[in-house]
Order: structure tokens, then sequence, then C-alpha cells
């Protein structure tokens, strides 16, 4: 089922626009709504709006999770531009564009197949029979490293960016100064 916002006339080019919602395009609608509070452009806050409207349209009308949604489909189509004239030498004057945005957004839940094979499998890993307990030792806990020697547990660190990710570039590409 596909639900359906639209946000017409909104007073920022479309060019701008586009560069945020290419971002949070194919997101769960947790993660993108997450995203959209952080991101330091005027745009995020008016489609953080549509979003929010496009999810309590499915919570009422289609009795849907909020959990199930993600963003199928944002476009971004140029609206009616507001004509202004600005005064030059001579008597004359040049034409400004006032341009304004319409934006769509669908909103599908996922199928149901994926929360039935995941009930399934919380029911296997209760039915599965408890492992032998190790004895409580003192101390902190270790782990049994290759050929049994005991090996000491390391944090991880979060993962980084690498180069050549898709994210990297694309969020390059909306924060930097003059892509706009």
């Amino acid at each position: 089922m596909e639900i359906k916002a639209k946000l017409s006339y909104l007073r920022i080019s479309p060019r701008k626009v586009r560069g945020v919602t290419e971002f949070i395009k194919g997101m769960q609608v947790k993660q993108a709504e997450s995203h959209l509070k952080f991101i330091p452009k005027r745009v995020s806050r008016y489609l953080l709006g549509l979003l929010q409207s496009a999810v309590s349209n499915a919570q009422n009308n289609f009795k849907a999770d909020k959990d199930s949604l993600y963003i199928k489909e944002i476009t971004v189509n140029e609206g009616s531009p507001f004509k202004r004239s600005r005064p030059v030498s001579r008597g004359r004057a040049f034409p400004i564009m006032k341009r304004t945005s319409n934006i769509n957004l669908i909103l599908e839940s996922k199928p149901a197949v994926a929360k039935a094979s995941m009930a399934k499998k919380a029911a296997e890993t209760e039915k599965k029979p408890a492992e032998k307990a190790e004895p409580i030792q003192a101390g902190p806990p270790k782990s049994k490293g290759f050929g049994g020697k005991p090996k000491s547990i390391k944090p991880k660190a979060p993962k980084e960016i690498v180069k050549g990710s898709k994210i990297r570039g694309l969020t390059q590409k909306i924060f930097r100064r003059k892509s706009f």
C-alpha cells in the first residue's frame, strides 16, 4: 500500500530541495526523521513536517505501523515562480524569478512476509535449550581466542565512512557551500 503526501509551492528553489531529498530517499521513516532533525539546511524543517504528515496519514487511514514504513519515492518538481523585477540603469528592469517547489512523497510499508519470518526466527531461538554456563571467575571477563588461549575483549570503534562510499560523496555534495 502506498501512502502519499504533497507539499505545494514551497518557497525554496527545487535545486536546493533535491540535495536533501536524494539523501533521505529509500530510508526508513524513523531513520529519515533523525537525519532531517540534524541537517543544517532550511528545507529539512519542511521535509520533516511533510514526512510526519505522511506518517500520520498512514496511521490514521491505513492503520500502518510507523516502524514498517520507508520512503519509496520522493520527487521535487518546479512550481510556478513568483516574478519580480530589479531596477537597473537608464530606467530599465531586469526580471527576478522567485522559484517554488512542489514535493511529492510516497511511503510504503515493508511486506508482512518479513515480519512473519522475524517472528519465526524469534520463536526458534526461544526453543533452543540453554547452553552450559561457565563457572564464575573473579575479575574481568575474558573470551577464549584461537587455540584456547585467553583473549582480552577490545571495544569496537564505530565504522568510518570510507573514501569510495556512496554516502560520503552525497554528504559532501549536500554540505558543500557552493553546491547550490
